[in-house]
């Protein structure tokens, strides 16, 4: 399994974590009765379907959660980590592992979880899984092409059908009732019981079934946080209320200049435009990911005063209330896009012969914050930025 949460749990606590969890999930391995291969071996023969309940409620219970956990922002599904598809050595090594899990009645985990209890058997299966992975090591080079053959990427299956995923879900929920009736009827038949289906019964599978196929729909009728902030944010602006204090482009200069660590400058436009052309000392963050939790530390800070720019001004204004928003009130708009600040410092025209003094002083001025502006860029580089931590997916799973 990967860490628990990368950047705030140290990774020798993760360690003492995950032993605490491994432990606490072989238990319940075992008193589910996991730990023998009649229990497990049931589902291929049809006595016992008790292996495909367990884990199909498990992975219904995992999606649920995902589901409604990423639609109130308190999961970011972008930084989970799908491992990707190699067709063939899934193929291959499913049909391997189907194999072994018949033959030796055990999968790994459920392996480990016998031989953690004194069953021989158990031990002789972990045994052949050691020499197993010893041997596909060694040999790797022979298996190499066809190991990797047939690339998929991360594959999901709501997006190969088309479907969004909070259908996907719900037709899984229904997929796993209809499994849990069939298998039922198949497990009854199979040991020459009477299939009975009683009222109380009937009942609190309904509720059972109810329950998270109601969470999915509520999570489909009702808008996320992000949808509900841009509409409270259209409804201030379609009212006239979207009046965010505005620098002045020359303002911003001399103050960038002077004292340049009070201004948190924050560029607003996708990353290629800020690489294309940026004001010294900014930072990126696209408009659509300012709400992001990673960024709102850099935006609610107490100590810099924000400045929002962007490829538009109405950009930077619309920035301004996202920071309001969320509780940050020292925040200012520039009156310049990014192109007109670049044009009004970096590339000025020539001045003219006849230009007043106030219009020559305002040149000089402007030609002098170019120079200095880039000198400080330079100075300074990446050190007076804030530090962004990008969210990144963590690689783990279990067998």
């Amino acid at each position: 399994m990967g860490p628990l949460v990368p950047d705030i749990i140290s990774g020798e606590l993760n360690y003492i974590i995950a032993l605490i969890i491994g432990i606490g999930f072989g238990f319940a391995l075992e008193q589910a009765g996991f730990a023998s291969t009649k229990k497990l071996v049931g589902l291929f023969y049809g006595y016992d379907f008790t292996v495909l309940r367990v884990f199909f409620t498990a992975g219904i219970t995992a999606m649920v959660g995902i589901v409604v956990l990423s639609h109130f922002n308190m999961l970011d599904v972008s930084v989970i980590y799908v491992n990707p598809t190699f067709l063939w050595s899934t193929l291959i090594g499913g049909g391997i592992m189907g194999f072994g899990f018949i033959i030796g009645g055990f999968c790994p985990g459920t392996s480990a979880c016998a031989a953690a209890t004194g069953r021989v058997d158990g031990m002789a299966f972990l045994l052949g899984s050691v020499i197993g992975i010893f041997a596909f090591a060694e040999g790797y080079p022979l298996f190499k092409d066809i190991y990797l053959a047939e690339n998929w990427g991360a594959v999901l299956m709501y997006e190969q059908l088309g479907l969004s995923r909070e259908v996907f879900g719900i037709i899984m929920i229904l997929v796993a009732a209809g499994a849990f009736v069939m298998t039922t009827v198949i497990e009854n038949n199979i040991n020459h019981k009477e299939t009975k289906w009683f009222k109380p019964t009937i009942i609190k599978n309904s509720i059972l079934v109810a329950t998270p196929i109601l969470l999915v729909l509520m999570v489909m009728i009702t808008p996320t946080k992000t949808e509900v902030m841009n509409t409270r944010i259209d409804e201030k602006i379609a009212a006239g209320e979207c009046n965010p204090k505005m620098m002045h482009a020359d303002k911003l200069a001399y103050e960038l200049m002077n004292q340049y660590y009070k201004y948190n400058v924050i560029d607003v436009r996708s990353a290629e435009e800020y690489k294309a052309f940026h004001i010294p000392t900014a930072i990126n963050i696209p408009l659509e990911e300012l709400h992001n939790k990673e960024n709102l530390g850099i935006v609610l800070q107490n100590i810099k005063t924000n400045v929002f720019y962007g490829a538009d001004i109405n950009q930077s204004q619309r920035a301004c209330m996202v920071s309001k928003y969320f509780g940050k009130s020292d925040n200012f708009a520039l009156d310049l896009t990014a192109t007109q600040f670049n044009q009004q410092y970096f590339l000025l025209a020539d001045i003219d012969e006849n230009a007043s003094k106030t219009e020559a002083e305002l040149y000089n001025f402007r030609k002098d914050a170019g120079i200095k502006l880039k000198e400080i860029e330079e100075t300074v580089g990446n050190l007076d930025k804030p530090v962004i931590k990008k969210a990144g997916r963590v690689k783990g799973g279990c067998s």
